[in-house]
Order: structure tokens, then sequence, then C-alpha cells
């Protein structure tokens, strides 16, 4: 059972010493019965407070990470129903199924389909992010086979391993030593086999059952030998179902601390109909589910799916940004012009792509204003004359170019003078007020 804040509260030092940030152990206390907080952040809790709190505060999801390196993706975790609450912590991992029927010249294009799938969008490398193979013949030979060659042509991406069967598990998973994979396939029936190959390869446990009572006590014969990581499926396939189940798995971990079911979620949605399955994954996306299984990776898919998970898991309450620096936009010169925007990711690529339209190689100065836009960020007094001199100053931009021009937004054109004032020797050119005649302002300079 989860604590109350006052139940927590008498297991801490009650010494109000701040160094947990906040301004009382009460108040620690309370944010730690919310989940707004870790108990590490109290430095002199006792070792018996740490084992009472240990589990109780906990996330209600267990966070679990597939695969190794630089593409391991981190599943669970999650803390709150909606978005608007607290930012969900980690999207739903999107994987490819290769099935072990599929003839060589479809395996090896899906293989193809997941290391091609990544594009940059904002700021973020967006790709599919695991593949999962699926052991459809019976045959382990087969499956052992189709392990083989995802195992060295996509060595570095996460993989499920489905199965029912404990002698294709084991042969399949001996390919995936060390990668943390995932074996999914452990029912009511194969518990003990399954569990053993799983135990053996250091493997997280893929669930799966027939409604959500029967997924539970499922679960808890799982924990009960000795395994901690799991994935769980309900058995959910259509829309309806998927819904249904993802919302009282979600809810019942996070509202009623139900350990059997605080574990990520994963949604088998292949169709053979491209769009409807497209569907169904943004379902899964939009609906608690930790991973999605899909039957193709279309480009078009790819960008819908991508850019739906991406605005799902960012924080509302904190703009998108990027780092502020001097970009070089193609291969300027010391006489290439010097631009200026704010951080805000959209404003960023939508002004440096407007810059790459043009031809023109220039630089492009973005300023930290936390996030906002142009307009926004010179209401706010985050973009004004003196804080663009300083930045300008501070960048060491002046020691690159043989001029001493400064293009702002046209939207701002009433901060031209006061930049001018602050930052001495420099002219600075009023630039167009859309960022879609960019491209025609810069071509006409260069001309």
């Amino acid at each position: 059972m989860a604590l109350s804040g006052v139940e927590i509260f008498k297991l801490l030092p009650k010494t109000n010493c701040k160094k947990c940030g906040f301004p009382t152990c009460l108040a620690f206390a309370m944010k730690l019965a919310q989940r707004q907080t870790s108990l590490d952040k109290c430095p002199d809790v006792s070792e018996e407070a740490k084992r009472i709190l240990g589990e109780a505060s906990a996330p209600p999801v267990r966070p679990i990470t597939l695969g190794v390196g630089d593409k391991a993706v981190k599943m669970g975790e999650e803390t709150v129903l909606f978005r608007h609450e607290k930012k969900f912590v980690n999207p739903t991992v999107l994987a490819l199924e290769i099935k072990d029927t599929d003839d060589e010249a479809r395996q090896d294009q899906k293989i193809e389909d997941v290391l091609t799938s990544e594009i940059n969008r904002v700021g973020q490398l967006l790709r599919v992010d695991a593949i999962c193979i699926t052991n459809e013949s019976g045959d382990a030979a087969k499956f052992e086979a189709l392990a083989k060659k995802v195992s060295e042509k996509a060595a570095d991406v996460p993989v499920i391993v489905a199965t029912e069967d404990p002698e294709a598990a084991k042969v399949a998973l001996g390919h995936f030593s060390g990668k943390n994979p995932l074996l999914y396939g452990v029912t009511s029936e194969n518990l003990e086999a399954m569990v053993s190959v799983a135990k053996d390869a250091k493997a997280i446990v893929g669930v799966k059952a027939d409604g959500l009572e029967a997924l539970s006590e499922l679960t808890e014969k799982v924990k009960s030998l000795g395994v901690e990581d799991i994935v769980i499926d309900s058995g959910a396939k259509k829309g309806s179902q998927i819904l249904e189940h993802n919302t009282l798995i979600r809810r019942a971990a996070i509202k009623k601390n139900f350990r059997p079911l605080g574990y990520p979620v994963i949604n088998f949605v292949q169709r053979d109909d491209p769009l409807y399955e497209t569907l169904l994954v943004g379902l899964g996306i939009a609906k608690y589910a930790s991973i999605v299984v899909m039957s193709s990776a279309e480009k078009w898919k790819n960008l819908a799916l991508f850019t739906l998970r991406q605005n799902i898991y960012t924080d509302p309450q904190v703009p998108m940004q990027v780092e502020q620096k001097i970009y070089k936009i193609g291969e300027p010169t010391p006489d290439s012009p010097l631009l200026i925007t704010t951080n805000f990711s959209l404003t960023y690529f939508i002004v440096s792509g407007e810059i790459e339209n043009s031809k023109v190689p220039a630089y492009l100065a973005v300023m930290d204003c936390e996030g906002l836009s142009v307009l926004t960020a010179w209401a706010a007094g985050k973009f004004t004359g003196a804080k663009i001199a300083n930045f300008i100053k501070e960048s060491g931009i002046e020691k690159e170019l043989n001029h001493r021009e400064l293009i702002i937004p046209g939207y701002v054109a009433i901060l031209s003078g006061a930049i001018e004032e602050k930052l001495e020797g420099w002219k600075v050119t009023v630039g167009p007020r859309e960022a879609n005649a960019i491209p025609t302002f810069l071509r006409s300079r260069a001309a």
C-alpha cells in the first residue's frame, strides 16, 4: 500500500534541515507521497526508514531498460494518468515484427527498414526502436537462423524474442547474450520452463494472459520465481480492448498502487491494412503502451507515429528548446551574413530550414530565451537589446567575421537602435517578419 504524507513524515528525521530542497520535512514527505521527489534527496534518513519507504516510494510502474548501449530504451517509471499532471517519462517503444516464416528478402528488408528509420525532428533523433522476432513456424532451427541474422545485421538494436517454446527461446536468446533482450511468450502453461530460460539469459520476462485477472495472477507467479523485470500483455488486440485494458492497468498501478499490474505494457497491433495498423499504434502511444509491435515501418507511417509520440512525451509545461550557440548553415565564410533568433525549437528549425533553402551560407546566432518564440521572448524581457548585445560579444563570432552586421527578426525591429547602442561598431539590419521570406531576402543581398 502507498503511504500518506503524514505516515512518511513519521519516518523522517524531522530536522527541517532543508538539505532535500524543501523547507520542512513535512513538505518533503508530502511530495514523496505524491511521487514528485525521491527518498535519496534526504541525506539523513535512517536505514529502517529506507527499508520501509523503499517500496512505497518506488514508481508505481516498474522502470525497465530494453537493450544496451546508445540505442537502449527505457520503459515504465510512469507516475501519472494525465500528462498535464506531470510529463510522461519514457516514450513508447516502437518495435517492428520479423517472422521466421518471412522469406529471406522480406526479413532483410525489414531489418533495413529499422536501420534506416532514424530522423531528426526539432533536435531529437527518432527511430523505430526495436525488432521483435516471432517464432511463427514453431521450428526452433528456423527461429535460431532469424535470431542469428538479426544479431549480426542489427547488432545494436534492442530485441524482443517472441515464442512460447522454451527450446526455441533458449537457442534464439543465445545470440543476444549480454544485450538485455525481452523474452515474450511466458504463459501459465509454460511458466517455469520459460522463466528458467529467461533467467539464464538475463532477459526481461514478457508475460501474456487472457484478461486482467489472469494477468495479475501470472505476474505474481513470475515474481515468486525471482523475476523483477516483467512486461505484461493482457491479450488485448482490438482497439476497444487496448483502450480499456491499458487504462485499467495504468489506473490500478497509479491510483491503487496495485503491484501485480505495475509493469510496462506491450501491445501487438499487426494488421494487413497499414492505415488501420497506424491508428492502433497511435492508440497505444496515446494510451499507456510501453511497447507497440507493428508489422511494417513505411516512412509515412514512421513520420506520423514519431510526431505523435514526441508530442505526447514532451513536457507540456516546458517549451522545447535547442542549445544556445552560433550555428553554421552551409559552409559560411567570414563574409557570410549573421542572423539571430531565439532557441525555441520550432523557431530554430523553421529559420534554419529557410536559410538552407536560400542556398546562401550563413551564421545563425541562437540565443537562450528559455525556449520562447521571438515575440513572446521580447514581451517577456528575455530578447532585449542589451541581452542580444551581450550574447553576440560573448559568443566570439566577431573573430570569425570580416563585417559587423547583425540581421534581426522583422517582428522586433524596435530593438535595432538599442542593439546598436550596446553593440558598439555594429550595424543592425532588420530582416523579414516571416521566415518564408528569408530565402528571397538573403539571395537579394548576395546578388
